[in-house]
């Protein structure tokens, strides 16, 4: 008989990382090809060694965003720390759960991590799910069910989560700007994080005094956050 391949639960991402990769790596910046849909970008700083597993931070942009704008995250920060970046594009001008539901951007994600993992060494102490805005809703509820895949969760001025079920126990980074009136902070961050907290989950919770946005001392702090373990 043919072995069956498993398949996946809504919002479940099966590919993991490889003791094994193989293939030249390459560093700087490249696409990752979607069928079908817009490419990923992956960036690999000039310190990865294929000998020794490397962190890795899967960045998601905002609504009518771009591949660019999440890869922007935390790119300037890769050099210096040694991290890869991986940066997918949204099928329609948002997530899909946001939409209504988990489908073809939760498949693609898989599709790039797979990529990804059969051709570069990643520690799976240091794989974070991250983004900004809708990206940071997305990564959150991506991160909560995938807690067995991410050890971390970034999300610079999340909406919302909506997980389809809780997996693991990934360690969350939240911010979100006082002044923010796109997602404003009392009805979205001031009551997610006490709801992770109540959950179980180590939250590292920071406000700043500013709009809708990521600061960079914000994103220098979560990336120490991520590479110190949280």
């Amino acid at each position: 008989m043919t072995a069956k391949t498993p398949q996946p639960e809504p919002g479940q991402l099966l590919a993991r990382p490889r003791t094994d990769p193989s293939g030249q790596p390459q560093r700087g910046l490249s696409s990752l090809p979607v069928p079908g849909g817009r490419d990923a970008l992956l960036y690999v700083p000039k310190p990865y060694m294929e000998d020794q597993p490397a962190p890795l931070a899967v960045m998601l942009h905002g609504a009518g965003g771009e591949a660019r704008q999440g890869l922007a995250l935390l790119e300037p920060l890769a050099e210096a720390t040694g991290t890869l970046i991986v940066a997918p594009a949204s099928w329609r001008q948002t997530w899909d759960v946001i939409a209504g539901g988990y489908g073809p951007d939760v498949a693609a994600i898989d599709l790039i991590l797979g990529a990804v993992f059969a051709r570069y060494r990643v520690d799976p102490a240091r794989l974070a799910v991250g983004g900004f805005s809708d990206g940071a809703s997305y990564a959150l509820s991506l991160g909560v069910m995938n807690g067995d895949l991410f050890s971390h969760i970034i999300a610079f001025s999340p909406g919302f989560m909506a997980p389809a079920r809780q997996e693991g126990e990934p360690r969350v980074f939240i911010s979100h700007g006082s002044g923010d009136t796109v997602l404003p902070i009392d009805r979205c961050s001031r009551r997610l994080v006490p709801r992770l907290e109540a959950a179980g989950y180590p939250v590292r919770y920071l406000e700043f005094d500013g709009p809708h946005t990521v600061p960079a001392l914000i994103a220098r702090d979560a990336m120490d956050w991520f590479l110190a373990g949280g």
